[in-house]
This record gives C-alpha cells, sequence and structure tokens, in this order.
C-alpha cells in the first residue's frame, strides 16, 4: 500500500523517534509498504517520520544509484533502531534533496565513514562499516529519526535561498508525483 509522504512543517518530522521491537503490529507489512512508497516517489531512502510514525524503522534502496556511485550495487536495507557508534571527522559534501522537501537540493556536509548497528528485519543485529555514499544516505535517513531534516545542516546564507520554498511547502503549495501529507 502506497503511504502519503508527510511534508516539511509537520510536526511529526520534528519529534524524536521511539525504538521498537519484533512485537511492533504488522512490522513486515509496514516496511513492505515503506518500500512501496519509496518505490513510487522515486526516492532511495524513507524513514518512518516520513510517513507519520515516530517509530526508529528506515528503509533503503540505493541500487539504482550503482551506475554512478558502484559501491550502492548490493545497498538494499531495512535498518530498525540504528544507532551511529563511530564517525570520523573527514566529512564530504553532496547535493541532497529529500521526499518531505520537494524541489529543494542543497549541498551538505556528511561524515564520510562510520559504523552503525541495527537489526535487520528479521531482528538480526547487525554492525556495518559504511564509508562514502552508503554513509551519507543512512546519515540523511538517520536524522529524520532525530526530527532533523537536512537543511538543518545547511549554511544560514543558504537556508535565507530557500526559505520560500520551505514555506511554499509547509502551506501545500507544492507540486509531487506522489501522495503528501501536510
Amino acid at each position: 500500500m502506497i503511504l502519503p509522504i508527510y511534508l516539511y512543517g509537520n510536526p511529526v518530522l520534528r519529534k524524536k523517534s521511539k525504538d521498537i521491537d519484533k512485537t511492533y503490529p504488522n512490522l513486515n507489512e509496514l516496511i513492505d509498504n515503506m518500500f512501496e512508497t519509496m518505490y513510487k516517489s522515486d526516492g532511495i531512502g524513507l524513514a518512518a517520520p516520513q510517513i507519520g510514525l515516530n517509530i526508529n524503522l528506515i528503509t533503503i534502496d540505493a541500487r539504482v544509484l550503482a551506475k554512478d556511485e558502484p559501491e550502492m550495487k548490493d545497498f538494499l536495507r531495512v535498518f530498525i533502531n540504528p544507532k551511529i557508534t563511530f564517525n570520523t571527522e573527514d566529512t564530504i559534501g553532496i547535493e541532497e534533496g529529500c521526499l518531505s522537501l520537494p524541489g529543494i537540493n542543497e549541498n551538505v556536509d556528511r561524515i564520510e565513514n562510520l559504523t552503525t548497528e541495527y537489526y535487520d528485519r528479521d531482528f538480526n543485529k547487525i554492525t556495518e562499516n559504511l564509508i562514502g555514499y552508503p554513509a551519507i544516505v543512512v546519515q540523511h535517513e538517520y536524522d529524520h529519526l532525530n526530527g532533523i531534516v537536512f537543511v538543518d545542516r545547511i549554511s544560514t546564507i543558504r537556508k535565507r535561498f530557500v526559505k520560500n520554498k520551505l514555506n511554499n511547502i509547509a502551506k501545500g503549495k507544492v507540486a509531487t508525483s506522489y501522495k503528501v501529507k501536510l
């Protein structure tokens, strides 16, 4: 089932999410719905707050980027209760966009190398070191679980340039090819 994407301005995107366990109701169905919603929206990642749920759940399928970013060729993941446990100080700047902020793309500095611990959809505990683009994608989605959107990480001057766009998104004055919710 395709779910609406919550847009910038909705309070759910600013709340810190909570851990879940394997008894979370209809978890596998929710994960499948998140992937379906992400694919229909042409996204590569989706965090539960973006569909109105403040739980620590992320879906990512970045395999579509493999032509330009070979390390993404097998990057299909479900992150339940992720934690970033280690990161370097080295950063990389890359242009980001977000399904909750349609029409806005800005350069964001992200940690280039990190380690994350999470549970997969079968609740197997995984520890994974991510370098480059995989680390960037995970950080973007992980931020959503902490009430952060990528424009929070851009310079003050760039925020001024996108202020009108952000206001329009918050008012629903934005065109998308996918279902949204204010």
